[in-house]
């Protein structure tokens, strides 16, 4: 299970007092008037009522300033960063958020249902904090695969690799599509069960990636995405254990913000030739840095979206 990222974690702790202070002296939710749009992010909009919650969140980290503009950037960075993460197709599952959303109910010794009546007290929503926890969880898997694998190791540095390791490191490759059983937003509490329990009578289905297209003709609103190559170190942690137990040529399905999802897997085989070695080496990197501090990466990342992005106050 992927964990929250550090940010997250810090921003748990110092709202923590004030939480289960919440808890032992209920308070009144906050009276908001009737939202409006406030910003238009490339056509999402954002509310007062969004931002709203946003300001009751940041009294529970006990920020200080002007907590209206503070929000309002918020909001604009985090609808900038779920469009791309839902552009790239790499958002967390629902299942995921859940679960993290119930272990900080339980670090703070409160059961969900709790933690849902502070938040709601509070003017937060449980909804509200859990859009932020998958950003959070998205946001920096996003990051990496922009990144991470572009920082290539040097001729000399993979040489150097190799004769430490005496030997070229071998590692699985896959060709893979993404079967999507699309769930509009709209419908998503309503359809999920239906559409989860569709793609899973379908894989058993699945005629192979050549026939894919025409596979999903058969069924209503369903599309293919071709992943192509992809190396098991450069696997998303939330696909990785559905492909290693993966039985056949489809995984299991999973949950996302786009609808119910699963992979094909059109081809595998065991690699060892210097972009494998690169992949690997790489990775282990990347696993060795320090997670501390504010990704110089992240920031150029949403820089970029803001400048391609239209952004219009209201």
């Amino acid at each position: 299970m992927t964990k929250t990222t550090r940010g997250t974690r810090i921003l748990f702790l110092g709202a923590m007092a004030v939480v289960l202070s919440t808890v032992a002296v209920p308070l009144a939710a906050p009276a908001f008037a009737a939202s409006e749009i406030a910003v238009v992010v490339n056509k999402t909009a954002i509310t007062t009522g969004d931002i709203a919650k946003r300001v009751a969140f940041l009294r529970l980290q006990r920020r200080t300033g002007d907590l209206n503009k503070i929000a309002r950037e918020d909001m604009v960075d985090e609808a900038l960063k779920r469009a791309e993460i839902s552009r790239v197709g790499m958002s967390v599952s629902t299942d995921e958020v859940d679960k993290s959303f119930e272990r900080f109910a339980v670090s703070n010794k409160m059961s969900v249902a709790q933690l849902t009546s502070v938040l709601g007290q509070a003017g937060v929503t449980a909804e509200h904090f859990k859009s932020y926890i998958a950003v959070q969880m998205s946001w920096p898997r996003l990051v990496n695969a922009r990144y991470g694998n572009r920082a290539k190791l040097s001729n000399q540095e993979l040489v150097t690799r190799l004769l430490e390791n005496k030997q070229k490191p071998v590692t699985t490759e896959y060709f893979l599509k993404q079967v999507i059983f699309v769930v509009p937003a709209a419908k998503r509490a309503t359809l999920t069960g239906k559409r989860k329990a569709e793609a899973e009578a379908s894989r058993s289905k699945f005629p192979g990636c050549d026939q894919a297209m025409e596979f999903a003709r058969n069924y209503h609103d369903v599309s293919i995405r071709e992943l192509g190559r992809v190396m098991a170190p450069e696997m998303p942690a939330d696909w990785k254990p559905l492909i290693e137990k993966a039985t056949g040529n489809t995984t299991g399905t999973r949950v996302t913000e786009r609808g119910v999802e699963y992979l094909a897997i059109c081809n595998q085989r065991q690699v060892s030739d210097d972009a494998a070695a690169e992949v690997v080496f790489r990775a282990e990197d990347i696993g060795k840095e320090d997670k501390g501090g504010d990704d110089p990466n992240s920031k150029k990342y949403l820089d970029d979206l803001r400048s391609k992005a239209q952004i219009a106050n209201r």
